[in-house]
């Protein structure tokens, strides 16, 4: 591909782009200088199921952590959702993190004291948003990942294949744009992440979009296409589903 070839491809990606990377750097400095991500581009389309597989310390969790505007890079730009999150301030990310995306954790993080509901409302507790109705968007989110008959349990009174489908409830309580994905199945059994991720089919299929990081090939296989990384830089994307949007930008 010719330059001017790649430079009209990329300007066709940035109209249906909801994530943008662009030479992204991180670099940690623990006595000598760690590059987590060492000139990363990447562009996750609307609706489109990226995963990322990578050893451990090759930048899964730091680019996840940019996607999710938990962190901003020393050098390069991160959009999501139109908005250049290197040039928010940590409250103006924080309202996009509320409004646009929905997390998903291998710990699940839900709230020991509080319901499967409860717990399913966090969110909208968190944004203000108005207490009526809140109750209803949490019952129906959790029939939907099938739990409509546990709702008043508590998290130890679930399985872990249930209080994973409680905090996937969670993450689509705001109706988030993207949800990002942290090892969802590394604490599960193999028939029950299965099961998980039957569910992220699902979802994908509904036009959600979503990016996961795994070090399961299997499970990262569910996805569109693969972005592999290794000493914070992108060693290969792969395609291996079916999707329009069959190549990345490196």
């Amino acid at each position: 591909m010719t330059s001017a070839q790649h430079a009209a491809q990329t300007e066709d990606r940035a109209a249906n782009t909801t994530v943008s990377l662009r030479n992204v750097r991180r670099t940690y400095y623990l006595g000598e200088p760690v590059y987590a991500l060492d000139g990363v581009s990447l562009d996750l389309p609307e609706g489109s199921f990226t995963a990322v597989m990578g050893p451990s310390g090759s930048g899964k969790s730091t680019l996840m952590n940019m996607v999710g505007c938990l962190d901003t890079p020393d050098e390069g730009t991160v959009h999501v959702g139109g908005q250049d999150v290197t040039a928010l301030s940590g409250n103006e990310r924080a309202t996009l993190r509320g409004n646009e995306l929905g997390f998903i954790f291998q710990q699940f993080n839900l709230m020991p004291r509080l319901t499967a509901a409860e717990n399913v409302t966090l969110p909208l507790v968190f944004n203000n948003a108005v207490g009526t109705g809140r109750r209803e968007r949490a019952e129906t989110l959790l029939e939907r990942v099938g739990l409509g008959d546990r709702l008043d349990h508590a998290p130890t009174e679930l399985s872990g294949g249930q209080r994973q489908r409680v905090a996937i409830a969670r993450a689509l309580v705001n109706e988030p744009s993207l949800v990002l994905a942290d090892e969802p199945t590394g604490n599960l059994d193999t028939g029950t992440g299965a099961e998980i991720m039957d569910l992220f089919a699902e979802l994908h299929e509904a036009g959600r979009m979503i990016l996961m990081v795994t070090h399961e090939r299997h499970i990262a296989e569910h996805a569109e296409r693969i972005v592999h990384l290794v000493d914070g830089r992108i060693e290969e994307i792969e395609q291996v589903g079916d999707s329009a949007y069959a190549e990345g930008s490196q």
